[in-house]
């Protein structure tokens, strides 16, 4: 029976322990960061895929391209509108969110993310 007490005591004790960064950060975490967009992202007022789809999923259509442009040597990407769009980071998708830091660098840094997008591509090609 004294045994039983001590392990129900410890075993209290250590999800008490466990479970204390939880209740030390309940409700303290940080608000996810409004993004920047440009004159001209403004004024196109869509992107390439819906923007829930693109907050979510941007890294994953982002590999389709590369892979597509790469090795199938596809250019044309076909929305689910219709429209045609070329598989470029630097001249479809910086053109509009030409802004790194205050477009892709807020949410990644939130994220605690590091792409390597820009081993291969420079963040401004435009020289904006």
């Amino acid at each position: 029976m004294k045994d039983k007490n001590k392990i129900l005591a410890g075993l209290v004790i250590f999800i008490a322990v466990i479970t204390l960064p939880f209740w030390f950060n309940m409700g303290k975490a940080a608000p996810a960061p409004e993004l920047e967009l440009t004159a001209k992202a403004k004024a196109a007022k869509v992107c390439v895929m819906p923007t829930e789809y693109m907050k979510a999923e941007h890294m994953q259509l982002l590999d389709v391209w590369r892979h597509n442009v790469v090795r199938n040597a596809e250019r044309a990407f076909v929305n689910p509108e219709g429209k045609l769009f070329d598989m470029s980071l630097s001249n479809t998708c910086l053109d509009c969110h030409s802004n790194k830091e205050k477009f892709c660098d807020r949410c990644h840094d939130y994220a605690s993310v590091r792409p390597y997008c820009w081993d291969c591509h420079i963040d401004n090609p435009k020289g904006e």
